[in-house]
Order: C-alpha cells, then structure tokens, then sequence
C-alpha cells in the first residue's frame, strides 16, 4: 500500500462521494495490505452502487481471499445478473468464468 496514493484517494472520495470510481479505487487500493480494509469499501460499494458492475469481480475476489467461499458465490451470482442486464459480454464471461472456478474449487 502506497500511503500517499492512499492519502489522494481518500481526499478524492470525501471530495466526491457519489462517484463510485473513487471507492473502487480506494478498496482497490487496500487489496495487497488490508483485505479486511478492502472489504469494507467494498460492500460499501455493493450497498450503494449496486450498478457499478467493476466491483462485483474484486469483491469476490477479497471474499474468497477471506475464506468466505459462499458469499464469493453469491457476489459473482449478483455480478453476472448485472452484466447481463448491461449488455456487457466482457464482464459477464470473466464473472461467469470466475463463478465457475470457484464452484470447480469448492468440490
């Protein structure tokens, strides 16, 4: 994690708050150092930007990280419902592609 990086995206975000790209950014962030931190911006960004189909993929991703293996589930489900709904053929097949690995992994 780049503190300073950090330090802009969070004035970024305070600055404004209904541009999810700024939250996205900001949990992004966190990934490397802090999931449990990464989590919380994103189901921030689950709550309230449901609409903001980029979150879905890293999300999942923090909450396999976390060892939360059925919300990650549930996370890609909402994702691909999403993608769907948006037309957007790119996001659907890496969500879908995602989803099955870890229903493949779960086994």
């Amino acid at each position: 994690m780049n503190e300073q990086r950090l330090s802009m995206l969070k004035k970024f975000a305070a600055e404004e708050p209904n541009d999810p790209f700024n939250w996205y950014a900001l949990a992004n962030e966190y990934l490397t150092g802090s999931p449990e931190k990464a989590k919380e911006y994103f189901d921030k960004l689950l709550s309230e930007f449901p609409d903001y189909l980029p979150t879905y993929y890293h999300a999942a991703q923090v909450y396999i990280d976390l060892m939360e293996d059925e919300k990650a589930l549930s996370i890609y489900v909402q994702g691909i419902e999403l993608a769907q709904k948006q037309q957007n053929s790119k996001a659907l097949r890496e969500l879908s592609a995602a989803h099955q690995n870890l229903l493949f992994e779960m086994e």
